[in-house]
This record gives structure tokens, C-alpha cells and sequence, in this order.
């Protein structure tokens, strides 16, 4: 396996990009952390990123404005629900990297409200695959408790279908769904579902320009996006790790934004408390695919094998 990795630029940010024989991405330091793009080695982005200048999408609720940029963000969550305050403190701030032989590790800027700092470890693991570890480290000097959020941001068309397996293939299986009429202040106030359908082995969200949001607790903790007119599949691999609390008790989440700007692809982790001087971990798996899957569950567990 042969790739390349140089320092760049991205919309202006200090960045870094990796490259191997099938994929490309883009990791963002200036600001976040980020992992801004995905794409073939010669195609166009699978994640949304926001180039309006000034940002337009940001939240000014609370006692600081957040800008989302976009791509691939490293988030803190709790236990019995995903976001607070906090989950917004120190993201938007610019932080360092250091390259690896097969990566590059960036660094949040430390945060003084939380006394910890995020990081985002890339690493080229396969021609189509990369090793996307979320990481939080305590560095003040009282306890910190949270759990680890990967969210990442994908720009939809109107082919493009996402795909949750459910169940784990036992002789007890089951699946746990949670629905949301309103988050946060936000939402439609309906548990309507025109997005979903479930089918034998798997939960298929079809983007319909309505806002919602979906949590699911599945074992095989995987989320793909697959588009026929692209060519292109996206499967994320987390698995769970069973008997440990996690937010809402949920593993993985969907989230659409207002007239499909952007599909959110969520993974979670369980909830920790951290000493000072100890972190956190959430390692995913992304394997990209120059086709098409059937939007069935088993086809992303093939996939993401």
C-alpha cells in the first residue's frame, strides 16, 4: 500500500491531506479539529463543508456562538442525553498537528472552561480505509465526565440512502429506535417518520427535506451511506460495547437538517469519568467504496468486514 501526506491549506485553515491509491482526505487543524474531506483520489467531497463567509450556520443560544463548519467533528456528550453547554465550548478555536508514518494526529486548542482538549487521529489503514480515532484528554486538575460523539457532516442527494443494521443475528434479537419530535428547542413536533423504513435486517433513512433526528442502540455500530448516482459508499464501523451507559442509550444517530443541507452520520460512546491526566477514546472505521450497496443491513456489515 502506497500514500502520501502533505501540509495544505483547506478554504484558508491550515490542513493536512492524505492520500492513498483510492481515497482522499483532508484533515483541518486551524480550527476544531476537522476532518473536512472525503472523496475518491479524483472525485468530488462526500462531506459537507460550509464556505459562506461569514457562517451562516451557527448557534448563538447560550453563552457562546458555534459555528459548524462542517466535515467530521470530535463532540463531548452525557450521560442520558448527547449534547450540553459544554459540548460547544472550545471548537471553533485553532489548534497544532503533528504527522505520522500512516497519518496525522491534530489537536484542539486546551479548553479552560472544561480543562480538556480534543484531538483527531487519521491514520491510512487500507486503500479504501482509514482509522478515524476521536480522542478527549483531561488536562486540568479536577474530574471530567463525559462521553465521546463522532459526528459527520455528508451532503445528500436525491439517491442517496442511509443504512443502520439492527440486531446482532442471535435467536434473541432486537432493536431499539429512539424518536424525537423536539431536541433542544428544535424540531417539527411530530414523531412522523416519512425519512424511515425498516426492513428485515436494517433502519433505511431516505432524505426528505424535513428535519429529525434518529438514535439507535445496534450492536454492529455501523452507519452507511450509499448513492447510486455517485458511485460512492460510505460505511462507518463503531462497534458497541455492551453493558456500559451511553447517552440516551444509543450508539448511533441520524440526524437531517432542514431541507437536506446536510445528512449528520453519529457515532457515540459510553459515558466516563476522567482523572486528570487520563482520556478518552472512540475509534471508527471508514471503508469507501467506488459502488453502490444494497440498502440492506447486510450489505454494510459486508462492506465494513
Amino acid at each position: 500500500m502506497s500514500f502520501s501526506i502533505r501540509c495544505t491549506e483547506f478554504r484558508g485553515l491550515p490542513a493536512v491531506e492524505l492520500e492513498s491509491a483510492r481515497l482522499r482526505a483532508v484533515v483541518v487543524y486551524g480550527l476544531g479539529p476537522r476532518l473536512a474531506w472525503l472523496s475518491p483520489r479524483a472525485g468530488d467531497n462526500l462531506l459537507f463543508w460550509e464556505d459562506a463567509a461569514p457562517p451562516r450556520l451557527v448557534r448563538r443560544a447560550g453563552p457562546r456562538s458555534w459555528a459548524l463548519r462542517g466535515g467530521h467533528r470530535v463532540w463531548t456528550s452525557r450521560y442520558g442525553a448527547d449534547e450540553d453547554e459544554q459540548t460547544y465550548a472550545n471548537d471553533d478555536a485553532a489548534g497544532s498537528c503533528a504527522l505520522l508514518a500512516d497519518g496525522v494526529l491534530a489537536r484542539g486548542a486546551p479548553c479552560p472552561e472544561t480543562g480538556t482538549v480534543r484531538s483527531l487521529l487519521v491514520r491510512v489503514v487500507r486503500d479504501d480505509r482509514l482509522l478515524v480515532v476521536n480522542r478527549v484528554e483531561n488536562v486540568g486538575n479536577l474530574l471530567f465526565g463525559c462521553g465521546l460523539w463522532g459526528l459527520t457532516c455528508t451532503r445528500p442527494t436525491p439517491t442517496t440512502r442511509y443504512v443502520v443494521p439492527l440486531g446482532d443475528g442471535s435467536s434473541w434479537d432486537t432493536a431499539s429506535i429512539t424518536y424525537f419530535r423536539t431536541w433542544a428547542g428544535q424540531g417539527t413536533g411530530s414523531f412522523r417518520d416519512e425519512h424511515g423504513a425498516l426492513t428485515d435486517d436494517a433502519y433505511v433513512l431516505t432524505p426528505c427535506g424535513r428535519e429529525t433526528k434518529r438514535m439507535f442502540l445496534a450492536p454492529a455500530g455501523i452507519i452507511a451511506l450509499s448513492d447510486p448516482a455517485r458511485g460512492l459508499t460510505l460505511g462507518i464501523r463503531c462497534p458497541l460495547q455492551r453493558g456500559l451507559p451511553y447517552p440516551a442509550n444509543a450508539n448511533l444517530a441520524l440526524y437531517c437538517a432542514p431541507g437536506d443541507a446536510m445528512i449528520e452520520m453519529e457515532t457515540m460512546g459510553p459515558f466516563q469519568v476522567l482523572k486528570p491526566g487520563e482520556s478518552l477514546e472512540l475509534a471508527e472505521e471508514w471503508t469507501l467504496a467506488e459502488r453502490a450497496i444494497a440498502p440492506q443491513g447486510a450489505a454494510a456489515r459486508e462492506l465494513c468486514a
